[in-house]
């Protein structure tokens, strides 16, 4: 297994370290030494976008990581995402090649970072397949796809969409892509998996943390992962995310986990940029 001995899922065939770091507002000095600080603490899995601006330094921090021989390159998953703007056949190539160029590497997943209505997805689909058949990713997948659009992309792709990369954090539920997502064979990835740092001073959360000698965050995470989520915590500080990885020597109780999911509520979203034409799966 390339990914040490960390708990990873499989989507339609493909293993994806459950636990990944991702580098959303990380200026690009930052993301390439947090990238690379990422790396040596253990970490598989990186998560990055065209629109963040900083890919060239993620790949240089993978390369720093690479060249210390602190990891090799077929140990680590690589995410990014074709902008929005870029959804026409001819932008998504050009991006997708521009991505793995500036990555220094062919990603392993590329995914449509929000649904549009313009161009038709079908368009958008096939682009997408093409970039894969044409060597700039290794897998496809999407981003802030709601359910009806989720198996839409999936009905019209050629290759497996292995993720679907959402909000998903104790606040707000997401049982109903979570199984559409196993229906089609794939998989959930969540940003802001501690809700914008919402979840430290959750007393539920606390009172769980408290039992296991662990913090709100690493017992947040666990919660994730135990669902076979991939999370993507982000930080700027190395301590942190150090504290975030070590979320594998304990385990939540089927009880510990109903009460994590009690706490979702209609408000808990916290990033909603989903265009008008499209609305979020509605968890009761």
């Amino acid at each position: 297994m390339p990914y040490s001995d960390q708990p990873t899922v499989i989507a339609s065939g493909v293993e994806i370290p459950l636990l990944g770091f991702g580098t959303w507002m990380l200026e690009p000095e930052e993301a390439r030494r947090m990238v690379h600080e990422a790396l040596r603490i253990g970490y598989r899995h990186i998560d990055t976008a065209w629109i963040y601006k900083n890919e060239k330094a993620v790949g240089d921090g993978i390369g720093d990581a690479v060249a210390e021989g602190i990891v090799a390159r077929d140990e680590i998953f690589v995410t990014t995402k074709i902008w929005v703007e870029h959804f026409h056949r001819d932008a998504l190539l050009r991006q997708a090649e521009e991505s793995a160029i500036s990555l220094g590497l062919t990603p392993d997943l590329l995914l449509l970072h929000w649904p549009k209505p313009t161009p038709s997805l079908k368009e958008t689909i096939d682009a997408l397949n093409e970039a894969q058949d044409k060597g700039f990713t290794r897998h496809i997948g999407l981003s802030n796809f709601p359910s009806p659009q989720f198996r839409e992309a999936a009905a019209l792709s050629k290759a497996p969409l292995i993720t679907n990369q959402v909000e998903y954090h104790p606040y707000l539920s997401q049982k109903t892509l979570i199984e559409t997502a196993r229906e089609l064979g794939s998989s959930i990835t969540a940003w802001s998996p501690l809700a914008q740092g919402k979840i430290a001073d959750d007393a539920v959360i606390g009172e769980i943390a408290k039992v296991h000698g662990k913090s709100n965050g690493q017992v947040t995470l666990r919660w994730l992962i135990q669902q076979g989520v991939i999370a993507i915590p982000r930080t700027t500080k190395v301590e942190r995310a150090r504290e975030s990885f070590d979320i594998f020597d304990f385990e939540l109780s089927a009880d510990e986990m109903a009460r994590i999911h009690a706490l979702a509520r209609p408000e808990g979203r916290l990033g909603d940029w989903l265009d008008a034409a499209f609305h979020w799966d509605q968890d009761s």
